[in-house]
This record gives C-alpha cells, sequence and structure tokens, in this order.
C-alpha cells in the first residue's frame, strides 16, 4: 500500500487543501493508495483521507526560530501506528503527472529529499517532498527533544536539520521530477513580466515554499498583500509604494501572470 502524508495545523490552510491533495494523488498514484493527514483540526476534510492527531514534538522551538519544527515529529519511534515508508508531501504542492516512483526510487531505508534549490551547490535538503522508514530514525526526535532550543537556532529550518542530522546521509529525488514554482516556473524577475510561468519538463511534483500559493498562480499574483492587476498597472502600483514603504523595491520582482496549467491540476 502506497502511504502519502500530509500535516495541517494551525489555520493557514484550509480543509479544500488536503481534499485537493487526495484528489491530485488519485490522479496520480496507480493502484491502491492511502493519505494520512495528521492534523488538529479534521472539519471539512473528505472522508476517505485517514486523519490522526498531530504526533507531539513535546520540546520548545523559540518563537523567532522559522521553519516547519512540527514536521520533526514524524521522525519518532512510532507513528499512528503506520509501518513500512512514507511520502510526504507538503500541502502547498501541485502534483502535475505520475508519482508511482517516488514510491520506489532508491532503498526503502533511504531518506529521499528534494534538493534546496536556493542552496542547491550545497547539497542541501528541501522537505516539501520527502520520502521516510518509518520508526527508521528515531534519534532525530530524541536528539531534539533532548536539545531544542541550541539545535533548533543552529539549523534554523527543520530542513537544514533533517540534511545535517540523519546519520546515513540523505538522498536527492532525480533533478526533473521535484521543482520550485518560483524559481523554475515564474523564473528571474525580468522574465515574470514577459511570459507566464512555465511547467518544466518531465516535473512530477511542484512545490510553493512561501510565496506564490497554488490559488495564488491561479489567480496570478503574489499574495493578497499585491494586486490582481495587469503589469503597467502593478508597476504603478509599485512606483506609488516608495512613499510607504523603505522597501517598496521588493515589490518589483512580484508580478505573476495566471498559470493555467496550476488551475488544471490543483483542483479536487
Amino acid at each position: 500500500m502506497k502511504q502519502v502524508v500530509c500535516m495541517k495545523w494551525g489555520t493557514v490552510y484550509g480543509p479544500e487543501y488536503v481534499n485537493i491533495m487526495y484528489a491530485m494523488v488519485r490522479r496520480n498514484v496507480t493502484g491502491d493508495f492511502t493519505l494520512i493527514c495528521f492534523t488538529d483540526d479534521a472539519t471539512g476534510i473528505r472522508p476517505e483521507v485517514k486523519c490522526l492527531p498531530i504526533p507531539l514534538l513535546e520540546c520548545e522551538i523559540p518563537p523567532d526560530v522559522p521553519g516547519k519544527w512540527p514536521k520533526i515529529a514524524l521522525w519518532g519511534k512510532e507513528l499512528g501506528r503506520l509501518t513500512g515508508t512514507a511520502l510526504f508531501i507538503d500541502l502547498d504542492s501541485v502534483i502535475a503527472s505520475n508519482i508511482d516512483d517516488y514510491f520506489t526510487y532508491g532503498d526503502p531505508s533511504d531518506v529521499i529529499v528534494a534538493r534546496n534549490w536556493v542552496r542547491f551547490f550545497g547539497k542541501h535538503g528541501q522537505t516539501s517532498v520527502f520520502r521516510f522508514p518509518i520508526g527508521g530514525n528515531p534519534y532525530m526526535l530524541e536528539n531534539l527533544r533532548a536539545n531544542s532550543v541550541e539545535i533548533s537556532r543552529k539549523y534554523r529550518f527543520e530542513q537544514n536539520y533533517v540534511t545535517a542530522g540523519v546519520k546515513s546521509g540523505v538522498k536527492f529525488w532525480p533533478h526533473a521530477w521535484t521543482k520550485h514554482y518560483g524559481i523554475h516556473c515564474m523564473g528571474i524577475w525580468p522574465l515574470r513580466y514577459l511570459r507566464p510561468p512555465v511547467l518544466p519538463r518531465g516535473v512530477k511534483i511542484v512545490t510553493f515554499p512561501g510565496h506564490p500559493k497554488p490559488p495564488d498562480g491561479i489567480l496570478g499574483q503574489w499574495s493578497d498583500a499585491t494586486p490582481h492587476v495587469p503589469r503597467l498597472e502593478y508597476l504603478k502600483w509599485v512606483w506609488n509604494k516608495r512613499h510607504t514603504e523603505k522597501r517598496w523595491r521588493r515589490y518589483i520582482n512580484r508580478f505573476v501572470f495566471p498559470s493555467p496549467w496550476v488551475k488544471e491540476f490543483w483542483r479536487e
């Protein structure tokens, strides 16, 4: 049985993200599978999804430390009575083609992650999409619990801790499989004014770290904080920002054309 795992806590993502994730997996996995959502609120999630309580970190992460540290709770000795291997996919991801290969690539004992595209040459991992043996590396959670403040401040992001902490080392997905929407699809800022975001050849999953999110990609905006307007009007809006914000230039690279292919894939 193929096992896909996701997490939903707080109010950033509504149940529609989980429901769409189930639908995307159903369209792109051959045969039977289970989608397990670890969540603090299962309201509105479709019944086909197996909802379980979020496993607890049982340690303190300083509030000024970034990253999604609750994901490290997945590395415990036990995980909701699940066994075997699990493929974790962040809810703000778009599945664009068949993902069967994610379940068979490498050895079942491997921890396989995407490369961190921002720090690509440093061979750092990115945990938007990763596979792990359930209960296979319990020291990851145990070590964090024993020294959570020092570890979280040292690594800042949980994916850096995973890259450095797995004793056998992490492996990486083939380059074509997992891509970053802002880097690989939108491109550098001049391109963002010339063409819509592209779907890279051979890609299976497109991740959306930070902004934009999939609904923003469909609409054609960076976030709710930026207007959904044609590019010339957007540049006028940015220019007017100089009167109210010191860092107004950061908005220049945040223009986004709508992405029809995101709308095609990110749906129930």
